[in-house]
């Protein structure tokens, strides 16, 4: 995202990020629940992700287990990346993951999205991306 570059310097003193951030929410439909329901996987695409969009992981991915509404019931994870945050919710029901990626570094939103929907075997993605001022 080119507009993540500072703004030129005034009378030697730098401006501030065109935006502070790029957040993106991934909508996943139709995954493979077997992917959904093992929390080994998560963790792996986490790892991945994070090498490709070239964000440094900050402790360990969290990944846990909890819904008592059956329609909400999944494994939900997040991992603080030193940049911010990626964080999901999976959706064991309806077999939709939903993954948002806050960042203040710059990545490809569609990498990011194309990458998730090939690792869970995902049938089709929606994508919303905000720049966060």
């Amino acid at each position: 995202m080119d507009n993540l570059a500072p703004a030129p310097a005034l009378n030697g003193i730098e401006e501030a990020p065109a935006c502070w951030g790029v957040s993106t929410s991934i909508d996943l439909y139709n995954c493979d629940l077997a992917l959904m329901q093992d929390a080994e996987a998560i963790r792996e695409f986490v790892k991945i992700l994070c090498e490709r969009i070239k964000m440094r992981r900050y402790g360990e991915t969290q990944v846990v287990f909890f819904g008592d509404d059956p329609r909400v019931q999944g494994f939900s994870m997040t991992q603080l990346i030193e940049t911010s945050l990626i964080s999901a919710h999976f959706a064991d029901a309806s077999r939709a993951i939903y993954l948002d990626v806050f960042s203040c570094a710059p990545y490809d939103p569609e990498d990011a999205a194309r990458f998730a929907m090939e690792y869970f075997k995902a049938d089709n993605y929606s994508l919303h991306v905000t720049e966060r001022h």
